[in-house]
């Protein structure tokens, strides 16, 4: 089966997840609200989405008055952002989210990425890893599943094809291999943000 960036796939889906844009864009909202104790995101400047999809997590980071950048392979899903208003400040690229992106080191206070670390293979994930570390200047948050399980999530993520299952028994201890640092906020109930101090 096909690994979860894979462009096709999410190009082919792109209609159904833009019907999803606005309520994604009110849970990413809550979930930055919720976690102002914690991690405040509106105390750094700019940051790059990885993985950015339809733009929803995008179009709430710049409402919060980041400089955002949002990366994403499947242009079809990218066209959803690009289309609304809200995001024409926005820097939305094409890019293959495992490879080098056209940036120079630390270009960002911030890297996040937002189900898309679970959705990949081991050799890709350490990839992400590498890229989020070296365009980042402060933190780096993996906004993914927690090792709480659904039967609904089992059977889409084993539709999709990517390491989910693995993912989440290793998220925590794999991440330690590749930041200084990780700090593991529970988000939802069955998700949370790794956040992670880059080298």
């Amino acid at each position: 089966m096909k690994e979860k960036n894979d462009n096709s796939l999410f190009n082919f889906i792109a209609p159904i997840y833009g019907l999803f844009y606005k309520s994604q864009k009110k849970n990413y909202k809550i979930t930055i609200d919720n976690m102002k104790h914690e991690f405040n995101i509106r105390d750094y400047k700019s940051i790059i989405d990885i993985g950015c999809g339809t733009g929803a997590l995008c179009s709430v980071l710049n409402k919060e008055g980041l400089k955002v950048t949002g990366i994403e392979p499947a242009l079809k899903m990218l066209k959803v952002g690009m289309k609304k208003e809200e995001n024409k400040n926005i820097n939305f690229l094409e890019c293959n989210t495992c490879s080098k992106l056209p940036f120079e080191d630390k270009s960002f206070n911030l890297a996040i990425s937002s189900y898309v670390a679970h959705g990949l293979h081991i050799e890709k994930r350490v990839q992400l890893y590498k890229e989020m570390n070296r365009l980042t200047k402060d933190y780096v948050i993996i906004h993914d599943y927690n090792s709480k399980r659904n039967i609904m999530t089992d059977i889409i993520e084993w539709l999709e094809g990517g390491d989910y299952f693995n993912f989440i028994k290793v998220v925590e201890t794999e991440l330690k291999e590749h930041f200084k640092s990780v700090r593991v906020v529970n988000v939802k109930k069955r998700a949370a943000w790794y956040i992670c101090e880059p080298y």
